[in-house]
């Protein structure tokens, strides 16, 4: 099957499951839209293997076409710790972090731009169904500064790991900051039992979770820091915006 026909599959496929009827757009652009739109609202549930052997090769593909960023082809900004700005799906590294909500089942918004929205797109519906497995097994949602594991399904990387950070309303607080660098020493021993030996970072909290960009980026580069001492990881510290970009580059090149 070429791309288009498994989208169309896809699509069409998402739509009978849904008991609707619409008209496919007929460019590319659109049909994507309509694709990521559908997995967004997907609930987790049961699907057929066949839909997951069409859904796997089409991610694939559409994740190699984005273009695959190897950790052996970066290099380091400090020992053991790299600055790399761009799509973190793109990332081959042993995890990427996920900055997740509390019911850590992905973002619900069609097409929504954080993170949490881009990565359960392009990992496949499997995500969404184990997060669903793996908190319906704890009862509870999960608490700011934990952190849980999954596979990567169609992703480059092995594994992704869903953490909380603190969601910061008004003036910043020291429990907010302990919060997140909760976040980062959680998902680093997370990623050390799992075996992982290099892992990524977005910038937790930072986006609607309303944590101050500069305030967050030394808290990370600090908690990680502090771990790097004891234990051997290496670390990716991803950046979307070039201003956190710039803020990361000056932390990391003042030492």
């Amino acid at each position: 099957m070429t791309q288009t026909e498994r989208r169309l599959f896809l699509i069409n496929t998402l739509l009978s499951e849904r008991g609707e009827r619409i008209e496919i757009p007929t460019d590319e652009y659109n049909q994507k839209r309509l694709l990521r739109s559908l997995f967004n609202i997907r609930m987790p549930k049961a699907v057929t293997d066949d839909f997951l052997q069409i859904q796997d090769a089409y991610l694939q593909e559409e994740n190699r076409r984005k273009g695959i960023t190897d950790i052996a082809d970066l290099e380091t900004i400090q020992k053991g710790i790299y600055l790399w700005q761009g799509d973190i799906t793109t990332l081959k590294c042993d995890a990427i972090v996920n900055a997740a909500n509390s019911q850590m089942l992905g973002c619900f918004n069609p097409c929504h731009g954080c993170i949490d929205n881009v990565i359960h797109t392009y990992a496949g519906v499997q995500l969404r169904c184990k997060c669903y497995e793996i908190m319906t097994e704890q009862g509870f949602d999960e608490p700011t500064g934990q952190a849980k594991i999954t596979p990567a399904y169609n992703l480059p990387c092995k594994y992704i790991i869903h953490t909380v950070g603190p969601i910061v309303g008004g003036r910043l607080t020291g429990e907010d900051c302990e919060l997140l660098k909760s976040c980062y020493l959680s998902c680093l021993k997370l990623a050390e039992e799992n075996g992982c030996r290099s892992i990524a970072f977005c910038c937790i909290s930072t986006g609607v979770f309303g944590f101050p960009q500069k305030e967050a980026a030394q808290i990370a580069v600090k908690a990680v820091k502090e771990y790097q001492k004891e234990h051997e990881i290496e670390v990716i510290f991803n950046v979307f915006k070039d201003s956190d970009k710039q803020i990361y580059r000056e932390l990391l090149s003042a030492d």
